[in-house]
């Protein structure tokens, strides 16, 4: 067992798990408070149910999100403190930020936003929800600064052998912070989007399926009604908006991350050419772009991989943004990383039994590979789906097919595969190096680490492994938590999250005289126990 090697396993995991809740959590905070400002302008009754549908599912999943990112701060001490010392001065101010300012914030807003249905003013609810929902932007931004640095470390003077942070705007204006950013906020919206889109066909097509909405033999959807709490007409409107809106946002945030991540790429290009030369299976240097290449699995030699389809000029394109400037391939840059950064790991207690070993530059290509192709299908896919669904959906209907039903709801997936290939190629790619070096900064070029250096020194390899597998089986309990909690809240519709839609039906009288309150402030006043029925 190999203590480096088991603690870059627990970390992967752990970091690739909790990032399955962020970009939900900030996609659908962002849908949320967009929905709820139509409700404070329209008053219409069907966006206080969307907002408190799916304001429910948000909360379920922003919990989660917080329980399981309390590990990784946990993990920079006790896994990984070479790294941590290397780069404290730099992290500590966009970590402090994001803990102290942003997720403060995040979380207290959130807070008010939760119980303050029956206590605030409607403008002032809104107004908490939108502060929250800034804030896990802001908490997003100081995150992606901190992974940013170590992707192209700015702002720096090496003392004693650490970097010392010397200019905070050159760390908190990183170029490659600012175009990480929105393409994380843009997958974050993809996320969103085909959440809704997903929930929503499935609770359109069991209307259908239950002979709520029919179809007349004109073609058109008659809408209907039944006895359950919720599922009036104004049900039929909650999802079909909530699905248009769904599938609108997951086409724009593809869009955008198609722009972003080619200037993404760009400078991945300069700043990091061997993870974007990997990425191509680019061994040679050319301007062709491998559609499809064939390797020996886990190999990082350029003799196993063979071209098989490969269009000229575009990976030109993708570089340098013209179609005949030659890029440089594996074979080339491995000449110049090895001159820059020596062919063998330093005689340095600090790589214990990796002292000596040779460094491979190259990252596994099929990771890369086929990460940097997952990520772009991955969200294409669900781009696709959005404009399909809206074109199945143009007249208001639904098909009773069972199975598109199901491709609907699995299409929610999509995205969070395409973010999570995203994330996985971006750190895996920058391997062997934890820190890469900045080859274009002006003598700020000796400002990196290597991974084997980065591991806690006193940690021995099976104390690793058993947290790894403690985490692996809490984070496992809290998956099979998180998906129950969140099927029985989309199966209870949007009754679940707004038990007075029940009382109504039930024609108690004075019961019904809370209702004509509500009405009075647009369903914003509820009972107390409608507050604590939202928030638990």
């Amino acid at each position: 067992m190999d203590a480096l090697e088991i603690a870059r396993w627990q970390f992967g995991i752990t970091t690739v798990y909790h990032f399955m809740m962020v970009p939900l959590t900030i996609g659908l905070g962002l849908v949320v408070a967009v929905i709820q400002t139509l409700w404070f302008r329209t008053g219409k009754p069907e966006y206080l149910r969307m907002t408190k549908f799916w304001g429910k599912l948000f909360l379920i999943n922003f919990i989660m999100g917080v329980a399981t990112g309390i590990v990784q701060e946990f993990q920079f001490g006790m896994a990984w403190s070479q790294y941590s010392r290397f780069v404290g001065d730099v992290f500590g101010a966009p970590l402090a930020l994001e803990a102290l300012l942003a997720f403060f914030v995040e979380s207290t807003f959130l807070g008010l936003w939760i119980f303050g249905w029956k206590q605030l003013k409607r403008g002032v609810h809104l107004a908490c929800l939108w502060i929250a929902v800034i804030g896990s932007v802001f908490s997003a931004y100081f995150i992606i600064v901190a992974n940013s640095w170590m992707q192209h470390p700015v702002g720096v003077t090496m003392i004693n052998g650490r970097p010392v942070m010397t200019d905070a705007w050159a760390v908190f204006t990183n170029n490659t912070a600012l175009v990480a950013v929105p393409h994380t906020l843009l997958g974050a919206l993809g996320v969103a989007g085909a959440f809704l889109l997903g929930i929503s066909w499935y609770h359109l097509w069991r209307r259908r399926k239950d002979g709520i909405d029919v179809v007349g033999s004109d073609g058109t959807l008659v809408v209907g009604e039944a006895t359950i709490p919720g599922r009036d007409r104004g049900d039929y409107s909650v999802w079909l908006r909530s699905l248009r809106i769904g599938a609108v946002v997951a086409m724009i945030s593809f869009a955008g991350t198609a722009v972003t991540g080619d200037l993404q790429g760009k400078l991945m290009f300069v700043q990091q050419p061997m993870k974007m030369a990997a990425a191509e299976a680019a061994c040679h240097d050319g301007t062709g772009f491998s559609v499809l290449s064939v390797g020996n699995l886990g190999s990082t030699n350029c003799d196993d991989i063979k071209a098989v389809i490969e269009v000229p000029g575009i990976l030109s394109f993708l570089a340098k943004g013209d179609f005949s400037t030659e890029v440089k391939g594996v074979n080339s840059l491995l000449g110049e990383y090895q001159a820059k950064y020596g062919t063998h790991v330093p005689n340095n207690p600090l790589y214990g039994d990796r002292a000596g070993q040779e460094i491979q530059y190259v990252p596994v290509m099929q990771v890369t590979y086929w990460g940097f192709r997952m990520m772009i299908g991955f969200g294409g896919l669900a781009a696709l789906a959005a404009l399909v669904a809206l074109w199945v959906t143009r007249k208001g209907i639904v098909p009773q097919s069972t199975w598109l039903m199901r491709l609907a709801v699995l299409g929610i997936l999509a995205p969070f595969g395409a973010n999570a290939a995203g994330w996985i190629f971006t750190e895996m790619g920058r391997q062997p190096f934890v820190v890469a070096p900045n080859p274009d900064m002006n003598g700020i070029d000796q400002v990196f680490m290597f991974t084997a250096a980065a591991v806690s020194p006193g940690v021995s390899a099976g104390e690793l492994l058993t947290s790894l597998i403690v985490l692996s089986a809490i984070y496992a309990v809290l998956l099979v938590v998180e998906v129950k909690l969140l099927v029985k809240y989309v199966r209870g519709g949007v009754a679940s999250a707004m038990p007075e839609l029940g009382r109504d039906m039930q024609g108690n009288d004075a019961k019904d005289d809370d209702a004509k309150d509500n009405d009075d402030d647009g369903g914003h006043r509820g009972t107390p126990d409608d507050v604590l029925a939202f928030a638990y």
